[in-house]
């Protein structure tokens, strides 16, 4: 369904209306910015989407303008104008903005109706020739990227006639047909005018396969559970005529040997697959469960719909990634920014490093090493220092997020915190990455944009945003670039929600300047292996990127949850006998950190149910180490435990109720009468219990109440202590008292006899 433009010229509805000749001096403005409306006008479709010497000479547009107001529109007329060719990069954005009277050619008014009803619509149809002798054209004679609007008039009930509405797009002049109404056919001004090919782009494509966090938390590894997803949009989007199926369709038939036989597209793309995706559709195949509540990732559940559409698309992208480049993105879109400033050498492992295991195993391939491409397309000094750690060389970012305007697309970049002292950074061009953002169902914008480029794109059709990003992807081949090179690097976003038809054009459009001569196919292993020579530059990072981050309620959740985590996989036993190893164990708790943490769909209208999803997350991670924990115990003896002797051992029982082993210390909180001994680490089996015997020694007989409970070698408590009523038959003090003067009256005694007998007399007690 198609967005509109509204853009309204009254201050109120009684207003009166701006008359049709004047010229308004604001920019462009967000609908919900205006104080009334009364026509919205969006763009049904461009023909030709892309002018070429062998397209039709005139260009025909069609859409619809309807009454969303609440007032009769009378004498309602539309026409095309256009504005000069985009100079610039950043005009391929703000191009869009530019005030009406910048597209000073105009073609003539068409009525549509003499009066539109409130709610009613009304389609139109324009068409203007690319070139004329005479009567109104677009006056287009060379090629190069023209911004285009239309414009819709009428007067509404108490008003004036006024212009009501426009839309605005890209139109992709890559060469100018034959002037069909020349008076002299053979005149040089009718002949087609084809673009320069002296020069062309190399062009890389990175091809993003990715999607939100689905797979529901709170949920421990194992060997045959199913895996529960908190919704189960997945099997439609897996589906035949689902995103993520359009994505791997047009890739299939753009890299195929009847439209690509030289393989030139194939060569220049590289598959830059989320490794939580994979994981994701890789259980399904085997079978899955949907949860009925997100936020109770263990509760009531349903059997999900998409294991039979989860196979055959993973097969279809593993016969892609076997005659194609491969990469991994980080995890999940997770934010690398708070997984660096976590700090935490396992989580950052599971980001960005990890990763690339986890698509060569499941798709079985050997992907690009050493390549980060964040979502959110830039990086902060701290986060490029942890990507230089954990050996990742290159970060694939934006333009803008290096400082200077830089020749080159592979830089250097100087970062303090590193260890080697610098990273590479390969660049994408800003503004047809934003362009490419646009598409879809759920457009963004990304963090990258400058904030002089962004608008709301809801005033714009999907038509008009497809337009763009042709004429986005297309600009820097019509254009000189003196002193720089001559480069194109296609960077959809991760989270790309662009149908078939979309992508398609999309590649297409590559693939078109491919054989036209204006580009040339560029390796990724071309682009990333060259030598770069120039000084190191330095990061530049944009505050919008902060605020599209992990929110810190988030970070900081996640920070608490991690060392635990941490600490129980330490005490976790790996056992050669058990397939449920430590890491596999505890690594889902980890991955849904990184799952809390994603900056999927926080740069676009779902941004709210991303923050909620995320908060859900960390709640539930929370509960299951809570529940983790919980499941190893101490059952201590009911009422009152009597020691045989002053030194007779405690009897105790660890229990484990978890499906692995673990290695468990006994933590002692003992009275002074009583000395309990350290009986150092003991393990316990999985789902299994083990009887303790712990020394201790008491010089009271008095009752005593002792603290047991279980902690793991780092001090992590496990489970809830118990208490213990001790009670020794030992006689404590009393007894060290009688037995002492029992033992100085026997000296006494002996010492009397000998005394006697040393003397020579007898002993009185020997009398009688």
């Amino acid at each position: 369904m198609f967005a509109v433009l509204v853009l309204v010229l009254f201050a109120s509805p009684d207003a009166g209306a701006q008359p049709t000749d004047a010229q308004p001096t604001e920019e462009r403005a967000p609908a919900e910015a205006q104080d009334a409306q009364f026509l919205a006008l969006s763009v049904d479709s461009v023909t030709p989407t892309t002018v070429t010497t062998s397209s039709p000479s005139t260009v025909t547009v069609t859409g619809t303008v309807r009454n969303v107001g609440d007032r009769v529109v009378d004498e309602v007329a539309v026409r095309l104008q256009r504005a000069a060719p985009v100079s610039a990069p950043e005009q391929l954005r703000t191009a869009l903005t530019f005030d009406q009277d910048v597209f000073d050619t105009v073609g003539d008014f068409v009525t549509l109706t003499d009066e539109l009803d409130v709610g009613r619509s009304a389609p139109f149809t324009l068409s203007m020739p690319l070139r004329s002798p005479s009567g109104p054209s677009l006056d287009i004679t060379a090629p190069g990227i023209f911004p285009m609007l239309v414009n819709v008039n009428g007067a509404p009930d108490y008003g004036q006639q006024a212009r009501l509405d426009d839309a605005r797009f890209l139109l992709p002049v890559l060469g100018v047909p034959r002037d069909p109404l020349a008076v002299d056919p053979a005149a040089p001004t009718a002949a087609p005018l084809p673009p320069d090919t002296a020069n062309p782009v190399a062009v890389s494509v990175a091809w993003p396969l990715a999607d939100r966090p689905r797979l529901a938390a709170g949920n421990p590894g194992s060997l045959d559970d199913k895996v529960r997803l908190v919704d189960d949009d997945l099997a439609s989007s897996l589906a035949s005529g689902g995103r993520l199926e359009g994505l791997v369709s047009a890739l299939e038939f753009a890299t195929g040997t009847a439209v690509d036989p030289g393989g030139s597209l194939a060569n220049s793309v590289c598959l830059a697959v989320d490794p939580d995706l994979l994981v994701t559709v890789s259980n399904m195949t085997r079978g899955y469960l949907v949860v009925d509540n997100p936020a109770d990732p263990t509760g009531p559940s349903h059997d999900g719909t998409g294991a039979d559409a989860a196979a055959a698309w993973l097969d279809r992208v593993r016969a892609l990634a076997s005659k194609l480049c491969v990469t991994a993105v980080p995890f999940a879109g997770t934010d690398l920014s708070a997984v660096a400033e976590i700090a935490d050498p396992l989580l950052t492992a599971s980001a960005v490093s990890t990763p690339s295991d986890v698509v060569d195993t499941i798709l079985g391939v050997t992907s690009r090493q050493g390549l980060t491409w964040p979502d959110s397309g830039v990086v902060d000094d701290t986060t490029a220092a942890t990507l230089a750690e954990q050996g990742q060389s290159t970060a694939l970012v934006a333009a803008n997020a290096v400082a200077g305007d830089q020749p080159q697309d592979l830089v250097n970049v100087a970062v303090p915190e590193s260890p080697t002292g610098s990273i590479q950074a390969a660049l994408f061009d800003p503004s047809s990455a934003t362009a490419l953002a646009a598409l879809g169902d759920q457009p963004q914008t990304p963090s990258f944009t400058p904030r002089d480029q962004v608008y709301d794109l809801a005033e714009d059709s999907r038509t008009a945003r497809l337009q763009d990003a042709i004429g986005a992807l297309t600009w820097k081949s019509l254009t000189p670039t003196p002193g720089r090179e001559r480069t194109l690097t296609v960077v959809p976003p991760q989270g790309w929600t662009a149908d078939a038809d979309e992508a398609g054009a999309v590649l297409g459009t590559v693939s078109g300047m491919l054989r036209s001569g204006l580009g040339t196919p560029r390796p990724w292993s071309v682009f990333l292996g060259r030598q770069v020579t120039a000084a190191p530059t330095t990061l530049s990072y944009p505050q919008a990127a902060a605020a599209d981050g992990a929110p810190a309620s988030v970070r900081d959740g996640a920070a608490g949850q991690v060392g635990r985590i941490d600490s129980l996989m330490t005490a976790l036993v790996d056992d050669p006998q058990n397939a449920l190893t430590p890491q596999r164990f505890t690594n889902p708790m980890r991955e849904d950190l990184l799952r809390a943490m994603s900056t999927s769909d926080r740069r676009g209208a779902l941004r709210t149910d991303a923050e909620t999803a995320a908060a859900i997350r960390v709640g539930n991670v929370r509960g299951e180490v809570d529940a983790t924990l919980a499941s190893v115990s101490i059952i201590a003896p009911g009422g009152v435990f009597t020691l045989a002797s002053e030194q007779s051992p405690l009897l105790l029982v660890a229990r484990n109720d978890l499906p692995i082993g673990i290695t468990v210390r006994l933590a002692v909180d003992a009275p002074p009468a009583m000395e309990v001994d350290d009986i150092g680490p003991t393990l316990l089996p999985p789902r299994g219990s083990r009887s303790l015997q712990v020394p201790a020694r008491v010089s009271d007989s008095e009752k005593m109440v002792v603290q047991l409970g279980l902690t793991t070698a780092d001090g992590t408590v496990l489970g809830e202590p118990a208490t213990v009523n001790v009670r020794s038959n030992a006689y404590g003090r009393a007894l060290a008292i009688i037995t002492a003067g029992a033992g100085v009256l026997l000296l006494l005694l002996a010492g009397r006899r000998l005394w006697h007998r040393f003397r020579g007399q007898p002993d009185p007690a020997d009398e009688g």
